[in-house]
Parts: structure tokens; C-alpha cells; sequence
């Protein structure tokens, strides 16, 4: 009964699955990769016991019939042995197979891809084999080789035992003496296995164009000229060797072939150690850069294909630091676009304005994307109102009523309120806005979604869900709802509502009547989870985000595949190459540590919010890894062309891919082998200077904006490089690099991808660069005396300042910085709001409630500069609300009037009070410093008083009501 149970139990886990792959119509993925899986363990199980086996067996019928030579001990062995001889002889090869099977099995994949592969159509430098020998034939014929090592390892193990216990193998005084039986059967067993050696020594000459043994990737000088001919000598010895070891079984004269085999290990060690050794000790390294020279370059330029980077247009960039009037009058598309909205500081904001109900949220971390309104295109800050399932109780409750989150909330990225919330264009619940009235807004597929909920009914059942709350005034009660898509496997039948009831472990499911027979069950709701799990061959990137697309909102997934052996070109582990401020938060997914040396976004998937379904469409449909995958699950992978022109327009550039290459890039900007060799012009990618942890680098940015030299601006995803940095952390934090890829996909048309898109545009600044980096540039920020004394002022109260994301932009013939400030008031409620545009240019700093306030700070009194109506705040609305805290009750989903420019800037005598009023306190608070320091109490109480007052003067100049 107790087996019985256990193959029930493990029968229901692979029906589930057969149910959710069929239904969302992937079941032959599940099914080619099981069977391949299952193929291979039995395959290399049934090898590995049959070798033992036949081993044993031959072992055992050519023992020797006389007694004589049977010892004392053996006998008693062998009497020990023959009542289980039978069982051992096939127990033991089974257990050692299974555990042998096991290994290879996992390897699936490279088995599947060496039988389906397609090939490059580009040859290495070195043996000019197509670069599909080394991607999908070569890991293959190194699995296969080790794992027959392994087999006639084991086999031969067995025979010589078999052999020993029943004589055949005698050890005595004079030495060992064995059969002719027994010799030839051993012989044969390590000739094989030198045939194996040789076949791996022969293999070894091409893995050395992968090797990372030296300094660089690949075969160099020494690999070259001594071990891939000496790989050659070794080959051929080890066949010759194994031929004598075949006579040697035959003939019984040992010595021939020991002596063969101590000459090859000699060999081996002489000729495949000491001499590359010497050759790299007494040739190479004397003249290192004039030998390795041909090497390099073949590392830069197969490392620059391997990862996308070799179409990289580098342009130089000089740029200024120094600012003048007008200077930002030819960047209008840029400076209109400068996003305010950070989305990885206004989650907060978009809980406590539009969450509405505790069982709602928002994920730590919002998306950016772009929408087209009033036909302009507009750089958005978006998310779903997905379920907060920590805030229901009860199985019913979480698994029947509670389904679905409801809406998206999108905002837009450059402009705010007056107040500094969020000036949302898609919002409420009802969902309405600028961007769709008419779209599907419920969300069972999200990042926070249950872990499985009982939807769906027959026509005239009564409706079980909570669809969304009331909201309105005139609502009787919340809305409900009855799931009508195809989302999940039915769970109506008693053996369906069974196997999932042992699945989840839930017998609530299996007696509650809320299971109909038209229910569904939906599970498995992660977008970047399901799409691993209908595309295991794929790598899928950290950070899915969701769109409305042609009235549905889906959530756009990228994925890549990789390959480990690609010749010449440097390996680089994705989870530290992808790792940044967000992936150290965990507000994205950090990627595997899998350790590769070739990538492509080749497959952009979509994942229905509403019905789950999966789409995969083949992006880069020339990359022969994916070429290969689409021949092992055909039909699964569609061409590009099916996308519609609205999900076109939301396709971006990936995050993860490009923080891979400009994680590479930092050394492989460079492209000419002695430059490179000199190791002197070495990048960083900067770290996040707005976070208290420094210790990570900072992330990419998407924007839109136009690159110099471009004739149009587009949405762009963007990163900076400095100087490399060392351990004391001395380096100068100077601009070095800037790094952009267009992100912009769509054209208007279906299925037309926009020529542009992933285009890399790289700005080199000269070596000689005072350009501030991110670091410096933050630095200058927190060091200026009017910044600082007003961000004190704004921390009155109790109050946190928050400094939003550092954007660089390269304008006015130089590297603008813009950092959004924030202010979040005390309490459980609180949410920041913009109060603040700090802007620098050089060493030149402006502060101020608008971004054209700040950016004509720094621009001589006038930038020049098109900014967006709203990009900044009232002072005076963003105090009441500061003041307010966040019992506001609109919601933030209406706008309010253009905000004022700030009084600094229009005001040239209130701002000279301002100033007055902010140094008075500034010594104010030296004085009270200095005072507690000596001891002197009553100075340090004047000094507090004269605090207090410059304080309260500063924000009445200010437009602010000094608190009472």
C-alpha cells in the first residue's frame, strides 16, 4: 500500500504538469524534453550495467577449473559469493549505472542541440572549422568521451575483482600471475580506454581555442606551437600503446606495453607540461607582446562578436565643462524628456494614491516604458495593482474570492503635480486615462500573483470572485466576477480535483463546493517563471514589465540563449556581470551563475495578464542557437513578423544583456591587441553613488533623448564609465565612456522591426577628461553650501530627503547630470513626493522646485532648454502637501496648473534674502557646533536661537509657513 501511495503521489505530479503544458499549448515541449531526459538516463544506465555486466560475466565463465590455484582465502571468498553471485552480478551494474545515467542525463541539452544543429557559417582563426564544431559538437564529444571513460573504468574494476576472486589473478611471493583468459580480457579493457585517451588528447587541441589558462581567452603562441602539435604526438602515442596492450592480452609479455605506457606518461607530462612551460618561460614571455599580438586581436574581435559589441559606433566626445548662456537651445528633445519620476523611489507614492484596498499592491519597483498621448510620445513610470495575498485569510478567501489584481497605474515620467505627486495618465478603479479606456484590466498573471486560485464556472453560476472594489459612491457592494478565459487546466472531474488536492496539499480543494465543474485552476502565474518553464533552453532576464498592448495588458519577457565554447572569446558569469543596485535590493531577479562566452536576445515572449497565455517570437532569428532549439520544438517559437505594431512599439532593449556588455566593454572598448596588451586604458562601470551602500554598480537608465549626431531622439537605455577603480579608491571619478542602445522597436507596422533598434553608440571622452563622473557629480551635490542648507530645511520636522536616480545626459557639447529630490514626511502613511530638481553641468550645481529653474542656475540665468510644462513643483503646493502628509484624498489622479517658477529664480532679490537667510544659518550652526565642542552652554544656546530664526526667515523666502 505504502508503494502503491508513493506511485499515485508521483503519478499526480507528472499528470499536473501534462495538463498545464497542454493547455497552454506547450505539451510537446514537455514532452521532447522528459523523453530526452528519460532516453538518455536509460541509454547510459543500460550501457554503463551492460559493460559491467558482460565484464563480470566474462570474468566469471573464464575462470580456471583447477583447484590448485584457488587459495585458501579466495575459496572461502567464492564460498562466501556464489549463493549471491547471480543477484550481485546484476544488482551491481544497475546500481552503478543508475548513478552513471543520472550525470548525463542532465545534459539533455547538449545532446539535443548536437543532433539538431545549424551552423554558423563563419570559421575560427586557428583550424577554420565552422564555429558550430565548437558550440554544439565539441561539448557533446566531450560528454560522450567521459562518460565511456567512466563506463570501462567501472567495467573494468569488476573484471579485475571477478578475476581475482576466482583465480584468475594470483598474487603471490614471486610476483602476480594471471590467465591468458584474464589477460586478454583486461588487455582489451585498458586498450579501449587509451583508444578514449587518444580520442580526448586529439579533442584537447581544439579546446584550446576556448581555454582560459592564459592571460587571455583562447589558443595563444605557446598553445599554438607546442600544445596543440605535442596534443597531436600524444594522440597517436596512446593508439599505439593501445595496440600493444591487445598483443601483450594475446602473447603474455607485459613488458612491451608498460613500457609503453610509462613512455606516454612521460610523454604527457615532458611534452604536455615541461615543454609549453619552457616555450612560454624562455620565448614567450621575454617577447610576450610582440608573440601574443595575432592572439589578442583574435580575442578582441571573437569576444566583441560573441556578445553583439562588434557593430558598436564609437564616436569621440569632447566634452565641455564649461556652461554659457543658451548652451541647452539644440537638445530640445532631450531636455523635454528628462524623467523626474524615479521609478524605483515612488512605489510608495503609487500605493498610498492608487492601492485604494490593503489587498492590493505595487512591486517595489516600477517599469519604465512609453506611450503615445495627444500624439507625442511620452517616457511613462508604470505597474499593475496586482494582490497583496499577506493581507487575506482563509483557504476560500485566498483561493476563490481573491483571484486577480485590477488596473494598470501609469504615470507620466518628466512631468508631476503641482504638489510633486505623480501626475498620472492611466489610474483609478475603475481603470480610465490617456492611455485606454477599453482594455481587459484584470491581472491573474503578475509578478505577485497567489499561488493558485479556483476560477471559471458554467454559464448561470453565480459569480464567486471579488472583481474590484466599489469605489464609487453609488455602488451598492464591490463587483464580482467569473473568469471566462482559458487560463488554466480544468479541476472540475474527481481525478483532476484529486491530483491538484495531493499537488498543493489542500484538502479544502477537494471538499469545498466553491470547485465546480467548469472550474480552472491557475498556477504557476509568474510571467519570468512561465516562460522558463515553456522555453527551458532559454536564459530569461530579470526584470518582465507589463504594457497594454492593443487593448490587453501582457507582460513583455526577454530571453536569451548562450553558449559556454565559443572559440577565442572571454567567459563572463551573468550573475555577477548583471549585478547592480536593483538585483542586490532583490527588486529584480539576479540571473544564474552560468558561466558563458556567447549571448543573444534571440526570443522576445509575452505572457497574457489575463489568460496566461505564452507567446515567443523568434527577435533574432539569424542566431543559429536558437535555429538549432527551434528544430528540437518546432512550431513552439514565432517569427517576428506576427507582432502586432502596438507590441512593437513597447519591445525595449534589454537590461540584463546590456549590463553583460558593458560589463565587457569596460576592457574590450578597446580593439587594437597592444593597446590592449598594455592594459592602460581600463573602464568601471560607476558605482551607485545614491545609495549607502557604494559596494554595487549603478543600473542602467531608460530615457528618451537624442544621442549628439543623431537626427531624432529615441527611447534609449544608457550607462556611464569612469576610470577603473581601485581597491583605495583614489581613482579619479572622471567620465570616461557613455554608453547607449536604442531601445526604440517599433516602426508603425506590423512586424516591421525599426532598422536602429539595438544600435550601441559609444562616446569616448579623451583621457585627459575633468568631466565629472556619477560619483563626483553626486559629491558636488551633497558638498554645495546652498544644497546642503536647504535640503536641512526640508528635513524639518522629521521629514526624509530622498535622492531619486542620477541621470547623465550628454547636452550642450558636455555630460548634464539631473537628480529628482524627494520629500516623504513622518508616519506609517507617508509617501515621498518631488519637492526639489538638483542639476549639474562641470563643477556648476543648480537647485531649484522646476528643472528649468535649475538648469538656468547653471546656464548663466538662461539654458536655452525646452523643458516639459510640468517638470517640477509649486513650493508652496509642495509644503501644504508636505504638510498635509498623505491624508490627501484626490488620489493624484488629476492634474493640477502648470507649477510657477521658483521664486530663486524669478525673484533676484527674495532669491539674495534666501541666501542671506541660509548662511546666517549655516554659521549659525558652526557657532553652536564649535560651542558644544568648549563646553560654553550659553553660547551654544544663542547660536541655537539664531538658528531657529534664520531657519524660520529661510522659509518664509522660501514661500513656506515656518512651523509653530
Amino acid at each position: 500500500m505504502v508503494v502503491l501511495i508513493a506511485a499515485f503521489v508521483g503519478f499526480t505530479q507528472v499528470y499536473t504538469n501534462i495538463l498545464w503544458f497542454e493547455q497552454l499549448g506547450y505539451l510537446r515541449v514537455f514532452i521532447t524534453r522528459n523523453l530526452t531526459v528519460i532516453g538518455l538516463f536509460v541509454v547510459a544506465a543500460l550501457i554503463v550495467a551492460a559493460l559491467m555486466f558482460v565484464s563480470l560475466l566474462l570474468a566469471y565463465r573464464l575462470r580456471p577449473r583447477d583447484a590448485e590455484r584457488i587459495s585458501e582465502n579466495m575459496a572461502k571468498y567464492q564460498q562466501a559469493l556464489d549463493p549471491v553471485r547471480k543477484v550481485v552480478m546484476v544488482a551491481v551494474p544497475v546500481i552503478f549505472g543508475l548513478f552513471a545515467a543520472s550525470t548525463v542525463a542532465a545534459q539533455w541539452q547538449t545532446v539535443l542541440l548536437f543532433f539538431n544543429q545549424e551552423p554558423f557559417g563563419q570559421t575560427d582563426p586557428q583550424f577554420t572549422m565552422d564555429l558550430g564544431f565548437y558550440v554544439f559538437t565539441l561539448p557533446f564529444l566531450r560528454l560522450l568521451i567521459g562518460f565511456l571513460v567512466t563506463a570501462l573504468l567501472l567495467a573494468g574494476v569488476a573484471g579485475l575483482l571477478m578475476h581475482y576472486v576466482y583465480g584468475g589473478i594470483r598474487i603471490h611471493e614471486r610476483g602476480i600471475e594471471s590467465t591468458r583468459a584474464a589477460r586478454v580480457h583486461l588487455g582489451s579493457v585498458v586498450a579501449a580506454f587509451l583508444v578514449l585517451q587518444a580520442v580526448n588528447f586529439w579533442l584537447d587541441r581544439y579546446s584550446t581555442l576556448t581555454s582560459t589558462s592564459g592571460k587571455w581567452t583562447g589558443a595563444l603562441y605557446t598553445d599554438v606551437n607546442a600544445v596543440i602539435p605535442t596534443k597531436g604526438i600524444l594522440a597517436i602515442s596512446a593508439v599505439l600503446v593501445a595496440v600493444l596492450f591487445v598483443v601483450a592480452g594475446f602473447i603474455g609479455r607485459w613488458k612491451l606495453p608498460l613500457i609503453g605506457a610509462a613512455m606516454l606518461v612521460v610523454v604527457a607530462v615532458v611534452a604536455g607540461g615541461l615543454y609549453p612551460w619552457a616555450i612560454q618561460r624562455f620565448q614567450v614571455t621575454p617577447t610576450e607582446q610582440a608573440l601574443e599580438n595575432e592572439y589578442i586581436q583574435r580575442n578582441i574581435s571573437m569576444t566583441r562578436q560573441a556578445y553583439g559589441l562588434d557593430d558598436t559606433q564609437v564616436t569621440p566626445y569632447d566634452a565641455t565643462t564649461q556652461t554659457e548662456q543658451g548652451a541647452l537651445r539644440e537638445d530640445t528633445e532631450t531636455t523635454s524628456n528628462i524623467r523626474l519620476l524615479d521609478p524605483n523611489v515612488v512605489s510608495s507614492a503609487f500605493a498610498q494614491l492608487q492601492q485604494f484596498r490593503p489587498y492590493y499592491q505595487f512591486g517595489d519597483t516600477l517599469n519604465v516604458d512609453r506611450y503615445t498621448v495627444d500624439g507625442q510620445t511620452q517616457d511613462t513610470v508604470i505597474a499593475t495593482r496586482e494582490l497583496n495575498s499577506d493581507q487575506i485569510q482563509g483557504w476560500y478567501n485566498q483561493s476563490v474570492v481573491y483571484t486577480h489584481g485590477y488596473g494598470v497605474v501609469a504615470a507620466y515620467g518628466s512631468r508631476v503635480q503641482s504638489d510633486g505627486k505623480p501626475k498620472f495618465m492611466q489610474a483609478g478603479i475603475p481603470s480610465k486615462g490617456q492611455i485606454s479606456d477599453s482594455y481587459e484590466p484584470r491581472i491573474y498573471f503578475g509578478e505577485n500573483s497567489p499561488n493558485y486560485s479556483i476560477v471559471g464556472g458554467a454559464e448561470g453560476d453565480a459569480p464567486l470572485e471579488l472583481d474590484r472594489p466599489q469605489t464609487n459612491e453609488g455602488d451598492a457592494a464591490d463587483a464580482k466576477t467569473t473568469f471566462t478565459g482559458n487560463g488554466g487546466p480544468n479541476v472540475g472531474n474527481l481525478f483532476n480535483k484529486l491530483s491538484y488536492s495531493i499537488k498543493f496539499q489542500s484538502t479544502d480543494m477537494l471538499l469545498s463546493d466553491a470547485v465546480r465543474p467548469d472550474s480552472q485552476i491557475l498556477y504557476d502565474r509568474n510571467p519570468r517563471e512561465r516562460v522558463e518553464k515553456v522555453a527551458p533552453y532559454l536564459t530569461v532576464d530579470g526584470k518582465p514589465y507589463p504594457a497594454i498592448v492593443d487593448n490587453k495588458v501582457v507582460w513583455i519577457v526577454d530571453a536569451y540563449t548562450t553558449a559556454s565554447s565559443y572559440p577565442y572569446s572571454t567567459p563572463s558569469v551573468l550573475e555577477d556581470a548583471t549585478k547592480d543596485t536593483q538585483t542586490a535590493q532583490g527588486t529584480s531577479a539576479a540571473l544564474p551563475p552560468e558561466r558563458v562566452n556567447y549571448i543573444r536576445n534571440s526570443v522576445k515572449a509575452t505572457v497574457n495578464a489575463y489568460d496566461g497565455s505564452v507567446d515567443l517570437y523568434a527577435w533574432d532569428d539569424q542566431d543559429p542557437v536558437l535555429k538549432s532549439w527551434q528544430k528540437v520544438f518546432p512550431s513552439t517559437v514565432k517569427p517576428y513578423s506576427e507582432m502586432s505594431a502596438d507590441l512593437m512599439a513597447h519591445v525595449r532593449y534589454p537590461e540584463d544583456m546590456f549590463k553583460v556588455q558593458r560589463d565587457l566593454l569596460n576592457r574590450y572598448h578597446v580593439t587594437d591587441a597592444n593597446s590592449f596588451y598594455a592594459n592602460d586604458d581600463v573602464w568601471s562601470v560607476p558605482n551607485d553613488p545614491t545609495q549607502q551602500n557604494r559596494g554595487v554598480s549603478q543600473p542602467p537608465y531608460y530615457l528618451s533623448m537624442r544621442m549628439p549626431g543623431d537626427k531624432k531622439a529615441s527611447f534609449s537605455l544608457t550607462s556611464s564609465f569612469i576610470p577603473q577603480q581601485n581597491e583605495s579608491g583614489n581613482t579619479r571619478n572622471v567620465m570616461y565612456g557613455y554608453l547607449s542602445a536604442n531601445a526604440d522597436a517599433g516602426t508603425g507596422k506590423d512586424g516591421v522591426k525599426n532598422e536602429n533598434y539595438g544600435k550601441l553608440r559609444l562616446l569616448e571622452l579623451p583621457r585627459s577628461s575633468s568631466v565629472p563622473g556619477p560619483g563626483q557629480a553626486q559629491n558636488n551635490f551633497n558638498s554645495d553650501t546652498a544644497v546642503s542648507n536647504e535640503l536641512n530645511i526640508l528635513r524639518q520636522g522629521a521629514s526624509e530627503v530622498i535622492n531619486g536616480n542620477l541621470l547623465t545626459l550628454p547636452v550642450g557639447g558636455g555630460m548634464l547630470y539631473v537628480q529628482p529630490v524627494y520629500v516623504q514626511s513622518s508616519g506609517d502613511a507617508a509617501y515621498p513626493t518631488l519637492r526639489k530638481v538638483l542639476v549639474g553641468f562641470g563643477e556648476k550645481v543648480g537647485y531649484a522646485p522646476t528643472l528649468d529653474g535649475a538648469l538656468d542656475q547653471v546656464f548663466g540665468g538662461k539654458s536655452g532648454a525646452t523643458t516639459d510644462s510640468g517638470a517640477g513643483v509649486s513650493d508652496k503646493d509642495a509644503t501644504a502637501a508636505q504638510g498635509s502628509g498623505s491624508d490627501s484624498k484626490d488620489g493624484g489622479d488629476k492634474a493640477s496648473a502648470s507649477p510657477s517658477p521658483s521664486a530663486s529664480a524669478s525673484d533676484p532679490q527674495r532669491s539674495a534674502s534666501l541666501q542671506e537667510a541660509l548662511d546666517k544659518a549655516n554659521t549659525a550652526m558652526k557657532d553652536a557646533d564649535q560651542a558644544r565642542k568648549d563646553g560654553d552652554w550659553a553660547k551654544y544656546g544663542e547660536a541655537q536661537d539664531r538658528l531657529q530664526k534664520a531657519i524660520e526667515d529661510a522659509m518664509a523666502q522660501d514661500g513656506a509657513s515656518p512651523s509653530k
